[in-house]
């Protein structure tokens, strides 16, 4: 039977550890390498779910820019994790002008999501 429960690893160097799968439920850590991320130099709780070969699983916290979210679903194919990401944050810094120092502000709808695409490969 296949597990998920180990450390996988993004193209971006960000890290999802595993540590529970037990009945389908997932639950373990994120560590984002991206160092303009809310979540930059933090471990943030996961939890979610899989079946077969299908995962989804969420992150929140309040970071460095506020609070913000990131939940992943994704398929197993050829030994990696080919995953579908969706972030939202409401708060984003920002200076009124080149050398003002920037402050948290709040940002549209518009701005506040976000859509991407990672793939995960196991590193253990």
């Amino acid at each position: 039977m296949f597990s998920w429960k180990g450390t996988w690893r993004n193209q971006y160097g960000s890290v999802v550890i595993i540590d529970d799968d037990s009945e389908g439920l997932i639950r373990g850590v994120f560590k984002t390498a991206l160092p303009d991320s809310s979540f930059s130099g933090m471990e943030v709780p996961l939890h979610g779910a899989a079946h077969g070969d299908v995962i989804g699983f969420t992150s929140a916290a309040s970071g460095k820019t506020g609070p913000a979210a990131v939940s992943y679903t994704g398929i197993f194919r050829d030994g990696k994790i080919e995953m579908l990401l969706h972030t939202v944050a409401g708060l984003a810094l920002s200076a009124e002008a080149e050398g003002e120092p920037a402050k948290l502000t709040t940002v549209g709808t518009w701005r506040a999501f976000g859509t991407s695409l990672d793939t995960f490969e196991r590193v253990d």
